[in-house]
């Protein structure tokens, strides 16, 4: 029987560890760097646009004069938006992530579609804003509407939505399925009564993280023409309108120091929206946590 050395076995262990220090070291320098410039980050908005942060803020419509000028006008249209693209995403996503994991065949077709499906998902946010221009906007003619607006941000966000869905359901254990179908249930009741309540924490959570997306793109909606000022609110999805990353930008491309400061109280309010929608997708996955 061959004895081990220890002297031998510490020698070559020692360039393994002098790695793994190095690689730690380069890991917790790259996060605090990151952290760092997000403090910086967070802490320029903060101080520059907490003084314009009031009731009055939000309640006011935009204006020449930043002492009056409000954001009442993009956080309605926001809220809009979300209104068409929410239901049109989760409705196809979902339906779509359904059909390809329990229904499709698993043949060359199926997985053309799901590689096609994930190359959408890294399609830069501008190329779907030609598409809206092209489809909603001038062949539908739809106009810089609502409508048009939210179906070209559904179309951004739906190949993230459907992934996400797909995973999801793609988790549940093929017992529960199993289950399901020796009790007499057939295909469509063992997907509504045990296949989607156990993966709804997923699906509700990337759908979270893909709505937050939608509500801070831009270039989909300055290509499709957006108006920059705004100073009426919409009264229905044909109406046209404007969003905070519009009105943001609107106020930061102004000379006058005052309006970046207001534009700096308008990042503050998309950052509170967006994490609130954050926050409400890890309340979900906390509660709804699969038990399997």
């Amino acid at each position: 029987m061959k004895l081990i050395n220890h002297d031998q076995v510490l020698k070559k262990m020692s360039p393994r560890k002098w790695k793994n220090s190095v690689f730690k070291g380069l890991f917790m320098l790259a996060t605090a760097f990151a952290l760092v410039v997000l403090a910086i980050l967070l802490y320029r908005i903060i101080t520059q646009g907490i003084g314009y942060l009031d009731w009055q803020f939000l309640q006011s419509l935009p204006s020449r004069d930043p002492e009056q000028a409000g954001i009442k006008t993009a956080l309605i249209g926001t809220i809009w938006l979300m209104a068409v693209v929410a239901p049109v995403t989760l409705i196809l996503g979902v339906g779509t992530a359904i059909y390809l994991e329990e229904y499709a065949s698993k043949n060359k077709f199926t997985s053309l579609i799901q590689i096609n499906i994930s190359n959408l998902a890294g399609v830069p946010s501008i190329v779907f804003g030609l598409l809206g221009l092209t489809v909603f906007v001038r062949a539908l003619t739809l106009g810089t509407s609502v409508l048009a607006a939210g179906l070209t941000m559904s179309l951004l966000v739906l190949p993230i939505i459907i992934v996400a869905s797909q995973e999801a359901i793609r988790s549940v254990p093929m017992e529960l399925r199993e289950a399901s179908f020796g009790m007499g249930a057939n295909k469509w009741q063992t997907i509504v009564r045990v296949v989607m309540p156990a993966a709804l924490p997923g699906i509700l959570t990337g759908a979270i993280l893909a709505l937050s997306r939608a509500i801070g793109e831009t270039a989909p909606l300055v290509v499709l023409g957006l108006p920059l000022f705004l100073a009426f609110l919409p009264q229905s999805v044909f109406d046209m309108f404007t969003v905070l990353p519009m009105q943001i930008y609107n106020w930061t491309s102004r000379p006058q120091e005052e309006f970046h400061a207001v534009a700096a109280g308008g990042i503050i309010v998309l950052l509170v929206m967006l994490i609130v929608m954050n926050s409400i997708a890890v309340l979900i996955r906390n509660k709804f946590q699969k038990r399997y």
